[in-house]
């Protein structure tokens, strides 16, 4: 018995580490800069960007938040929703190509947003919304990377691009763009907040499927674990 008791207790060590490992992995993995919707059609106009910007830090509040638009891509008639406690500075820039349209042909667009003078405090995040004029036809997803500040100097930089494998340590939000009607919203009965969670929702979900997924399995591995255990102390 006393030789049992022992490799019980390791067995449920082993248990609860691996459980606060799967929880751990999943918290740091929702923690990042996200953009909702998460699509839109090609070409789309008169639109809302939410970006979704959580503090990871517990020591420490974001005061700065910097945007960077695409110019090979550019997002045309960018204007931003006021933010209580925020500073909105929106830098444009000379376009390589200039882009046609019905109104003319538009040299210069948004290639920096700037959101200071704020703060975001642990547990917590804030939604900065974007408004469009429309967004380009000729590319399947528009890459935001993006600068994140904290007070006490830290700089998260969330700049890595997708590359079809297992998601990066410091992703940049991304908007899919898909072949549809431009004019319509990617959720006609809701607003552009409805939308954006809506889609986080959606991300929610799916996150805690797969938490529920991996903690089966680490309690699958404790039930083998203590099954040996009994099956050697039966033995002894």
């Amino acid at each position: 018995m006393s030789a049992t008791r022992p490799a019980l207790r390791r067995t449920a060590t082993v248990t609860a580490g691996a459980a606060a490992l799967v929880l751990l992995a999943a918290g740091a993995a929702s923690a990042h800069v996200t953009v909702h919707p998460d699509s839109y059609a090609k070409g789309a106009t008169d639109g809302v960007l939410t970006f979704r910007v959580p503090n990871e830090e517990d020591n420490a509040s974001t005061t700065k938040v910097q945007v960077f638009l695409p110019t090979d891509h550019p997002v045309l008639g960018v204007l931003v929703h006021p933010q209580d406690g925020w500073t909105a500075k929106v830098t444009t820039s000379k376009l390589k190509t200039p882009v046609k349209t019905d109104d003319g042909t538009i040299t210069d667009a948004a290639s920096e947003i700037t959101f200071s003078g704020g703060k975001i405090g642990a547990g917590q995040y804030e939604d900065f919304n974007v408004a469009f004029g429309q967004l380009p036809e000729d590319t399947g997803q528009l890459v935001f990377k993006a600068l994140q500040t904290y007070s006490d100097g830290k700089v998260v930089r969330w700049i890595e691009e997708p590359t079809g494998g297992d998601e990066p340590d410091n992703p940049a939000p991304v908007l899919k763009l898909t072949a549809g009607d431009a004019t319509a919203a990617p959720a006609p009965a809701k607003s552009a907040a409805g939308t954006a969670q809506a889609a986080d929702s959606s991300d929610s979900t799916a996150r805690g499927l797969g938490i529920a997924g991996l903690v089966a399995g680490v309690l699958g591995l404790a039930a083998a674990g203590f099954a040996i255990v009994r099956s050697r102390a039966s033995r002894s």
